[in-house]
């Protein structure tokens, strides 16, 4: 009886130990993959920086806050994020826009461009108020390191 009750605790105790290296091995593997970055991702981002007229900063940022924004979303045009520069005097607005490809970024933006509100609310106040001197646009597409992907 004292063999068998050995050779009990014996297989027990190396059942746990193999179901914990399992399952160890199956979580490390799991993490190691999670840092797996996309290489061959076709999301694309668009930089754009808007050189605003002398004063006009103001109304430019209330235009996209209050109009240009949401018509952006509307057409699934995602915006990453807005900023002013931090030195007054450059009067850049800047905003970057993320799309899941080339293909999808021209179709959301050319639904965009036709659409009424777009027209009406950002392109005839641009040519009313005259608040943009000049745009720069700029295609990305994230390195295999970047953050955001």
């Amino acid at each position: 009886m004292t063999l068998n009750f050995w050779k009990s605790k014996c297989f027990s105790a190396c059942g746990i130990g193999l179901f914990a290296f399992a399952a160890g091995s199956l979580i490390t593997g799991r993490l190691l993959h999670g840092n797996d970055v996309k290489a061959d991702s076709n999301r694309v981002f668009e930089l754009r920086v808007y050189h605003a007229l002398p004063g006009k900063l103001p109304a430019l940022e209330s235009r996209f806050r209050d109009k240009t924004s949401k018509i952006l979303a509307r057409h699934k045009i995602q915006a990453v994020g807005y900023w002013v520069a931090e030195d007054p005097s450059a009067n850049s607005f800047i905003w970057i826009a993320a799309s899941s490809s080339q293909e999808e970024e021209k179709k959301n933006w050319d639904a965009m461009v036709a659409d009424p509100e777009f027209q009406q609310d950002v392109i005839k106040a641009e040519q009313t108020e005259k608040t943009v001197e000049k745009v720069d646009v700029s295609h990305m597409s994230p390195t295999d390191f970047s953050a955001i992907q």
